[in-house]
């Protein structure tokens, strides 16, 4: 399927990708990660249950922010050449 995706598509292949498919994470996202306390399974959370908003064209592909209404934040893509694969590009814990 060509990106960019609504929210709506990009929440159903999240899910359908969190069911089926293979979630990794970036170093970059790791690192983030860890300096918000946050780890694999608030990650998951987040994708499974927050609001995803509109796609962004940054670094050469599309980007989806996911948020849910406690504060926190996780950006994913979906790679052109791996389908069934979501990458976690970062992900924070947003300061009150």
């Amino acid at each position: 399927m060509p990106q960019p995706f609504d929210p709506a598509e990009a929440k159903a292949l999240i899910r359908k990708i969190l069911a089926e498919g293979t979630v990794w994470p970036t170093k970059h996202a790791l690192a983030e990660m860890a300096k918000d306390s946050m780890d694999m399974v608030d990650v998951t959370n987040v994708l499974r249950g927050g609001i995803v908003e509109p796609a962004e064209w940054e670094n050469g592909a599309w980007r989806y922010r996911v948020r849910t209404p406690r504060g926190l934040w996780v950006v994913v893509g979906f790679p052109e050449e791996a389908e069934g694969e979501l990458v976690v590009v970062t992900a924070w814990r947003a300061k009150p």
